[in-house]
């Protein structure tokens, strides 16, 4: 009953599930997450990507991929790069020596999803809560495959949980377990709370993750401030990040000549969209605010994922990471 309450409040179309039958448009649950598994082969978040691939820009350059460990010292031999030679050793000795290093096994990578209430809307086919939950579930699977350590934050307005990154499927289910969790506590008729602060998700972010992590972001990045700014750029510093600015259609054509109610679940309001005024002053406000997140990509040289609930969220994943089966 709350998943069709929550259809016809967002205004989903298509066939709706048989009786019983959890809405995958609007929640999902660890059955549905684990089926996406088969369908994240061949996504990558190694440095080398495909040429068509929105990691393969300007913007993805600084991808680094695994970290290197310090092996050993050792005499310079005739095979070895000088550009591997430590000069202060050398200078000290008055014999050329080399710093052997050799790549880690594996690098830790940090999933961060926002399953908060300003997620739990959508006009066409999913709700941005379950873009981002789909779309973490696709990294996460591809990433433990390709042999990294997964971890992951999931935050709501209440609460969050932290899985440490380890290379373990334990610790993959739990973070799949945390999402579909957190997934199932929205719903249409949910009481007002204040909305969980990104800001302090991040803090937690940069506590797990503080150097050579690869992290992840899927939000819609409600409520940024110039703390997020520092955040981000902190984050970005000694990682690499990319972020997934999860979008609705309705935010790039929002309809005329209606009027619509809004409401934080205590408070409500008609905007009359038939004032042109009222209209544009909404539209340059939500179109602009998805295109600051999308400049941070100039600063601070991560790149940023544009993800709509709009779509299938494995075709446009591979369509992003330049796969030819998102092509379609």
């Amino acid at each position: 009953m709350r998943d069709r309450a929550a259809r016809i409040r967002t205004g989903l179309t298509g066939r709706p599930p048989s009786q019983g039958e959890p809405d995958p448009r609007v929640r999902i649950d660890r059955a549905h997450l684990l089926s996406l598994e088969g369908k994240a082969r061949g996504m990558t978040f190694l440095p080398r990507q495909p040429a068509r691939s929105i990691l393969n820009g300007r913007h993805a350059s600084r991808l680094r991929g695994r970290g290197l460990n310090f092996e050993e010292l050792r005499t310079y031999l005739p095979s070895d790069d000088i550009r591997s030679i430590d000069w202060k050793v050398t200078a000290r000795t008055g014999e050329p020596h080399v710093r052997v290093f050799t790549e880690e096994r594996d690098r830790p990578a940090l999933i961060v999803v926002d399953q908060r209430m300003s997620m739990f809307f959508g006009s066409q086919r999913n709700m941005k809560s379950v873009t981002a939950a789909e779309c973490a579930a696709l990294a996460a699977f591809r990433i433990f495959d390709q042999g990294d350590r997964v971890g992951g934050i999931v935050f709501g307005d209440r609460a969050v949980a932290e899985i440490r990154p380890q290379r373990s499927r334990v610790a993959l289910n739990s973070f799949l377990t945390a999402l579909s969790d957190a997934n199932g506590l929205l719903r249409a008729d949910a009481p007002p709370v204040d909305p969980m602060p990104l800001n302090r998700v991040l803090q937690a972010v940069a506590r797990i993750a503080r150097r050579d992590h690869l992290i992840l972001v899927f939000s819609d990045f409600d409520e940024i401030d110039a703390t997020t700014h520092r955040h981000i750029a902190g984050l970005s510093k000694h990682n690499d990040l990319v972020l997934g600015l999860v979008s609705d259609p309705y935010t790039e054509t929002l309809p005329t000549g209606v009027r619509i109610v809004v409401s934080d679940g205590s408070l409500q309001a008609e905007i009359d969209m038939g004032d042109r005024t009222v209209h544009d002053r909404l539209s340059d406000m939500a179109k602009g605010r998805l295109a600051e997140i999308l400049d941070w990509q100039r600063p601070y040289g991560f790149p940023v994922l544009p993800l709509s609930s709009g779509e299938d969220s494995v075709r446009q994943m591979t369509r992003l990471l330049g796969l030819a089966g998102g092509r379609r």
